[in-house]
């Protein structure tokens, strides 16, 4: 506690440097600030408590000096992500003191948002809180975009996931199985694979890092080749299913983890099947869907409640973890979404 009964000691995880290549946990340092915990007068900003935080593989790229505005992190500043909080105070009038919300946060123990428009007050405390970083959060809303809204799935299609035990791929999946697919997908371990076939359902799984022929893996799963091919990889993987796509088959794209570390990346040399077999080929973020997040939860939380679908986290307990959790994803050390607790408060 500092000097004031309205000023709270802060912990939060600073970019010390611009990452070069893969994140590493020396690019980023934890350090203690203050913060006042009272909003100025006639401001409609709120300070919230951190709960849990979210660790997403876009965060290595905002690590990087991209000199893109809004995208790139600060040095000597707080990383941001996506987060659950408690409201301790409050001027804007959608917001009060108890409320609890998620949405963009610092990486931190308390954070001053001015721009609320960023945070969505939960309703629903009958599921895990943080199951709003996951299901109930960003990647809950990119599988469910990606699948129902933009690959536009009919049952009995054959549907590939890549990065598939993650966040975002253990939802498509079990998804697809619900509209009546045949559903593979890949990651980079034994563990994952079994928890694909034994915990979520699919159909069939691979170890990626175990195949020296993608192409050949992908036949022995898909004979008849691929429907909907949920893209979360990039590189040697997308050249390999466009050569195992179907006649007018959808190709939807969240994110191509392979390729965020590289300082050249690889190129993809089998496009031209985009051509011959009238593949629709999508890029999206989760952002774009944000306005339907009502319609999001009217699906997905019956599908929780009933037992439908299942959710794999993988938690670490204290802020001081969060830069080991973070370097964690980008060499598959999680298993299933990774999650940061701060404070079960």
């Amino acid at each position: 506690m500092a000097s004031g009964s309205e000023v709270m000691s802060n912990k939060q995880v600073i970019l010390k440097h611009f990452a070069n290549g893969a994140p590493k946990e020396s690019d980023m340092v934890v350090k203690t600030s203050s913060i006042s915990l009272k909003v100025e007068p006639g401001s409609n900003a709120v300070v919230i408590k951190n709960l849990y935080l979210s660790c997403d593989p876009m965060m290595g790229n905002r690590m990087k000096n991209l000199g893109i505005p809004g995208l790139t992190y600060t040095v000597e500043s707080p990383l941001e992500g996506f987060g659950v909080a408690k409201v301790v105070a409050s001027g804007h009038p959608e917001f009060k003191k108890g409320d609890l919300v998620w949405g963009a946060v610092g990486w931190e123990e308390y954070s001053l948002i001015k721009n609320t428009q960023s945070l969505f007050k939960i309703h629903h405390t009958d599921v895990p809180l943080s199951y709003y970083t996951g299901i109930l959060g960003m990647p809950g809303i990119t599988a469910w975009a990606g699948f129902y809204e933009l690959a536009a799935p009919k049952k009995g299609e054959n549907v590939y996931i890549s990065a598939a035990s993650g966040a975002v791929g253990q939802l498509v999946g079990q998804f697809a199985k619900l509209m009546g697919c045949y559903v593979v997908g890949s990651a980079g371990s034994k563990e994952k694979v079994e928890i694909l076939k034994n915990k979520f359902g699919f159909d069939d799984a691979f170890n990626y890092k175990e195949e020296q022929d993608l192409d050949a893996a992908l036949k022995r799963c898909f004979p008849e080749g691929i429907d909907i091919y949920f893209e979360n990889v990039g590189g040697k993987m997308l050249d390999a299913v466009l050569l195992n796509m179907r006649l007018h088959g959808r190709i939807t794209a969240c994110g191509m983890i392979s390729q965020y570390n590289l300082s050249q990346p690889e190129g993809v040399h089998n496009m031209m099947n985009i051509v011959f077999k009238r593949i629709q080929m999508k890029g999206f973020f989760a952002t774009d869907y944000f306005p339907e997040y009502a319609k999001f939860l009217d699906v997905v939380l019956p599908l929780i409640r009933e037992g439908k679908v299942v959710y794999l986290e993988d938690i670490a307990e204290g802020l001081e973890t969060a830069p080991a959790a973070l370097v964690g994803l980008f060499t598959g050390h999680n298993v299933g979404k990774q999650v940061v607790a701060v404070s079960k408060e």
